[in-house]
């Protein structure tokens, strides 16, 4: 990789998210290492009792109760984790280093405006599937822009704002996203991350369900469980991670704390079935990532997956990891969904913040819910069940990938003052 100028290196300077087993990044790291899991029973319309992952965050904390009525789930998740990211990054637009019309605000999706119809249907079948009683706020809540314009909203953010649908890459396509538009000049801040409102949506368990890849189990707590022999499928969860992406120069001029630098990215598609993932192209993909970052697999410390605990998938994926990383003796893989769920379009940037605390503390959190490996799902270096202590941690990888075939691979360096 060629050096690049501190005016073209791009770090991530604040995080905010609510996942659902924590609403900061120390609890959520926290609870992380100590193996606990945020996945309940909910009881869903139409469909029963079924393991998911919800989030408990305050949700008043920047907007008031009827904003929230009149917005979307999505929106208030996504409004709540901008606020916490720009806090944590330490900026006031009235401070003069940013201003409001140089910032932009992109926003991962798996799928938007499904929670919304589908409660507006029940909601006239109650009285005869008259139109009369249909929400006039449904339009502005079901297009696609709706969870990043809510944030440009809540802060006055009057820069470029759009959602990114990628599937269950969207939020790392998000993330590649603000770093294009930084080197670009198009903006001087970044807001990027992802959101999920997926739980509220029978439909999707529905489908997954019709698909043979929605997780069951009789302790909701042991439903999602990537890599083991008794795996049965997705729980889905919702959640939003966003991150302040700003230059180096910049960060570093007004004495940002800087949570990692982005030095490696790609994406690509396998171009070979709606559903089915393909491992050859993720090896591609997490390749092309390498190569921009200018690394060697062996130089990775921490691969965070992306398996679902679907068959397939986990097959997928642990084959391209092994084609990577094998002989990587200083390599250690692990599995956030084990514990959160599936967040769908925040999944990719909620397990990245899961993991970049351990440049500070060394730490690779665990797996859970391993209790017999696949035989094909075996990997060197998986840390199962306890946090893995180690020497350092200098580079993360993050894998994320989605329907469709389309795969994204993320790499945060450790910034050390070079």
């Amino acid at each position: 990789m060629d050096r690049l100028s501190n005016k073209e290196r791009i770090v991530i300077t604040g995080v905010g998210l609510a996942a659902p087993n924590g609403d900061n990044l120390q609890d959520f790291r926290k609870r992380l290492l100590a193996g606990q899991s945020g996945i309940r029973e909910i009881e869903l319309r139409y469909i029963g009792r079924v393991p998911a992952g919800i989030c408990s965050f305050p949700e008043t904390r920047y907007r008031k109760k009827r904003e929230n009525k009149r917005g979307t789930r999505a929106g208030c998740l996504g409004v709540y984790a901008a606020n916490e990211a720009l806090n944590d990054a330490g900026i006031d637009f009235s401070g003069g280093v940013y201003e409001s019309d140089r910032t932009g605000v992109y926003v991962g999706l798996t799928e938007h405006g499904t929670v919304e119809t589908e409660h507006e249907v029940y909601n006239i079948s109650q009285f005869d599937y008259n139109v009369d009683y249909w929400t006039h706020h449904h339009n502005p809540r079901t297009v696609l822009n709706n969870p990043a314009g809510e944030i440009t909203m809540s802060l006055g953010i009057t820069g470029p704002h759009y959602s990114i649908g990628a599937a269950c890459a969207a939020g790392n396509a998000a993330l590649i996203q603000g770093v294009q538009m930084l080197r670009l000049d198009e903006v001087d801040l970044a807001f990027c991350g992802g959101v999920s409102e997926s739980p509220a949506s029978f439909g999707i368990f529905a489908s997954f369900k019709s698909q043979g890849a929605l997780a069951s189990h009789q302790d909701p707590i042991r439903a999602c469980r990537p890599f083991d022999r008794d795996r049965n499928g997705i729980v889905i969860s919702e959640g939003s991670c966003i991150y302040i992406l700003e230059r180096l120069e910049t960060a570093l001029s007004r004495g940002a704390r800087i949570y990692g630098e982005i030095i490696g990215f790609a994406i690509n598609s396998d171009a070979r079935d709606f559903v089915l993932p393909y491992g050859p192209r993720q090896v591609e993909c997490m390749r092309l990532a390498l190569k921009r970052a200018g690394l060697e697999p062996r130089d990775v410390d921490i691969v965070n997956t992306h398996a679902t605990g679907t068959i397939q998938g986990d097959l997928e994926e642990c084959m391209a990891l092994r084609t990577i990383f094998n002989g990587c003796g200083s390599t250690f893989i692990n599995n956030t969904k084990s514990l959160i769920g599936h967040a769908m379009g925040a999944a990719g940037v909620l397990e990245l913040a899961g993991n970049l605390p351990a440049f500070d503390d060394g730490l690779v959190h665990p797996t859970i819910n391993l209790d017999n490996v696949d035989p094909e799902c075996e990997l060197d270096n998986l840390v199962v069940n306890k946090a893995k202590q180690l020497d350092s941690v200098d580079i993360i990888l993050n894998n994320s990938f989605g329907m469709l075939g389309i795969n994204s691979v993320v790499i945060v360096k450790k910034y050390s003052g070079d």
